[in-house]
């Protein structure tokens, strides 16, 4: 852990982050910051200078098999949690992506390259797709459905489906993946998600936040890595029942065969 913390100091802009511990170099998963079993990391880089801002942890297709066991493991508690709990902390990770704004701005324009001012704006926006599920966890509620049977009613219940990958692409880091997940969060799905190589920082950082809002162990991973080796588990395994993507043809033609 400490040869990938101690890799991420190097650029100078990081100074001005008034909150340190959102800066991770390390995976997610099962409630654990998670290093390469192989030590093997990739470079963050700022697209204005070329220079380094972090070495992140690349982790592989077993480790992406261990976040989906953890998720997995973890999908009872929170299905069967009350929807008014998980709004009590998709309500409290919304409050503190708020708090955190500036600093997660800042850490977006290094690693994504778009100005301050819309990075401030993004993270806004992303808070308001949380702000929004928290609200709609509370009324996943029974609908009536007209019968096509004499004498009949008929209703619709929704039922969380289990384990949600999520694939975030680079351009809108922070959106996308608030957009995505806190959706399924709030449905009681747990969640893998994989962040684009070229701006990991963004979703690393919101896992920091959920952990401190209260997140259960398991709920929300974040595996960070090559896209094809990721990706291609998530696929391969039968407990991620569904994927959400948005991203690079590429990837869109491996999770689309």
């Amino acid at each position: 852990m400490s040869a990938h913390l101690a890799r991420t100091n190097r650029h100078e802009a990081l100074d001005g982050l008034s909150d340190r511990r959102l800066l991770r170099a390390l995976a997610y998963v099962d409630s654990h910051w998670t290093a390469s079993e192989a030590a093997e990391s990739f470079a963050v880089t700022d697209p204005a200078t070329g220079s380094a801002i972090a070495f992140v942890a690349a982790l592989d297709a077993g480790q992406t098999t261990k976040a989906i066991d953890a998720a997995s493991r973890a999908f009872p508690a929170w299905r069967a949690l009350l929807p008014q709990e998980r709004s009590k902390i998709l309500r409290k990770w919304f409050e503190l992506i708020i708090a955190a704004k500036d600093d997660l701005a800042l850490l977006m324009t290094l690693e994504q390259g778009k100005p301050l001012k819309e990075s401030l704006g993004e993270i806004d926006y992303a808070a308001s797709f949380v702000e929004w599920y928290a609200e709609e966890a509370k009324r996943l509620k029974a609908e009536s459905v007209s019968s096509h049977l004499p004498n009949a009613e008929m209703t619709v219940r929704r039922e969380p489906l289990g384990v949600v990958g999520v694939v975030t692409p680079w351009n809108f880091p922070s959106a996308m993946l608030t957009r995505k997940a806190a959706a399924a969060l709030a449905a009681g799905c747990t969640i893998v998600a994989h962040p684009s190589s070229e701006t990991p920082l963004s979703a690393l950082a919101l896992a920091e936040l959920g952990e401190r809002a209260g997140l259960p162990t398991g709920v929300f991973n974040v595996v960070t890595g090559e896209a094809r080796k990721i990706v291609g588990a998530m696929c391969a395994d039968a407990r991620v029942r569904a994927m959400s993507f948005t991203g690079s043809t590429e990837v869109g033609r491996l999770i689309a065969a």
